[in-house]
């Protein structure tokens, strides 16, 4: 599908004149004195969900902010990245040299997110990352400019290697895709298995984004660890998991994972899912004041029920919303900007959460069980967790 080009404002004769390249970006920006904010999301495609929804979630914090960033309305630019890493460098800087946006919030696939990093590196933009938990983004390639209000790929599995061996688990089986989400995550389970005294027997890999796990199932059932441990998501994670209790394992062998492994599919799961161990961020079944408050208002506003990137749409929003209230909108004051974005406190439904020096959050990882087709946290699996932000050094 072609990229298209959607432009929200209020100010319908001028977004008219400017998308037809009869006012200069700059004229408009003085014309209109707003907040240039650019959203390049997955609108198509397997995400498109995830995109609506992190969309959502950053409409909602700022609107509960007044609708305005530090004083100043807001005119949107929306680009859909398709979760084609391919376009990501052009998508990127559609948005930074044609749109002359302040601000660039994306994206969710983090391939694309590469692609994001160098336009936002090259032009010194606001990249604010809702998702992509590329280990780059924040570590070799991290940037002053730059800060992500999710995860890295290998946060959740840095919480998983504990709670495993406290429960006896002593040699497990890692299985993934073998692309960079599941490389990250293993690094994050080797690290924390290994440290807590765990073994590995095997690893366990498919193509990215096949699904013919029968064979490998085959090989675990030969090994008989204690325990399964894994990285998958989406359509993919919810086959692997009918797959795993079809071949018998599901009472043999404890299967344990990143969060994203039961993330929006234990209905396309179903039974099979009952008793899935994972570790992450946020679950909905959060039992807080803060969780409850957000969830009841995101479904009144938008009739749909908030998931983890709902949660960090609205986490992006607020930090957003908090940065430039403390420079009183002034954006082109980046010093005092990126000091703000870095020391503030996020009071946000997964949690409070400060930002780690590389720019990525320091937030606690809950151990969640499925039970009834819910995923129930059962505890803190790791508290006020940071990644390690390796090789980055900002300029």
């Amino acid at each position: 599908m072609t990229t298209r080009r959607l432009v929200l404002s209020r100010g319908a004769a001028l977004v008219g004149a400017a998308s037809t390249g009869l006012l200069l970006p700059e004229i408009a920006r003085a014309q209109s004195g707003k907040i240039r904010v650019g959203l390049m999301l997955p609108y198509t495609g397997t995400f498109a969900q995830l995109g609506v929804a992190i969309e959502n979630g950053v409409r909602m914090a700022i609107n509960e902010k007044g609708g305005k960033l530090g004083g100043r309305e807001i005119e949107w630019f929306k680009v859909d990245d398709e979760s084609e890493p391919s376009k990501g460098v052009e998508n990127a800087s559609k948005l930074v040299q044609r749109d002359k946006v302040d601000v660039l919030i994306g994206t969710v696939h983090s391939g694309v997110q590469m692609g994001i990093q160098k336009v936002a590196r090259e032009s010194g933009v606001l990249n604010l990352i809702p998702n992509a938990g590329i280990h780059a983004a924040t570590r070799a390639l991290c940037a002053p400019n730059v800060f992500r209000t999710s995860f890295t790929n290998s946060q959740p599995t840095l919480a998983l290697g504990k709670p495993m061996m406290d429960r006896g688990l002593k040699k497990a089986v890692w299985i993934t895709w073998k692309y960079a989400a599941g490389n990250e995550a293993f690094e994050g389970f080797k690290e924390s298995y290994t440290k807590a005294g765990g073994t590995i027997v095997k690893e366990l890999g498919l193509p990215f984004p096949n699904v013919e796990f029968q064979a490998l199932l085959t090989e675990i059932a030969a090994l008989k660890p204690d325990a399964v441990a894994c990285f998958f998501a989406g359509g993919g994670a919810a086959k692997f998991i009918r797959d795993y209790a079809a071949a018998g394992l599901k009472d043999k062998i404890p299967l344990w994972g990143s969060g994203f492994l039961t993330e929006g599919v234990l209905q396309a799961a179903g039974p099979a899912a009952e008793g899935i161990m994972t570790t992450m961020h946020y679950s909905d079944s959060l039992d807080t004041p803060r969780n409850r408050e957000f969830r009841t208002a995101y479904a009144t506003t938008f009739k749909l029920q908030p998931d983890v990137y709902a949660v960090q749409g609205y986490d992006t929003g607020l930090l957003l919303a908090l940065g430039m209230a403390a420079v009183k909108g002034d954006i082109g004051n980046k010093a005092a900007l990126y000091r703000a974005l870095e020391t503030q406190t996020i009071d946000s439904p997964r949690g409070k959460w400060t930002m780690s020096k590389a720019h990525n959050p320091i937030q606690d990882i809950y151990l969640r069980r499925v039970e009834h087709g819910e995923n129930k946290v059962i505890g803190i699996a790791a508290k006020a967790l940071s990644d390690s932000g390796a090789g980055c050094r900002m300029a």
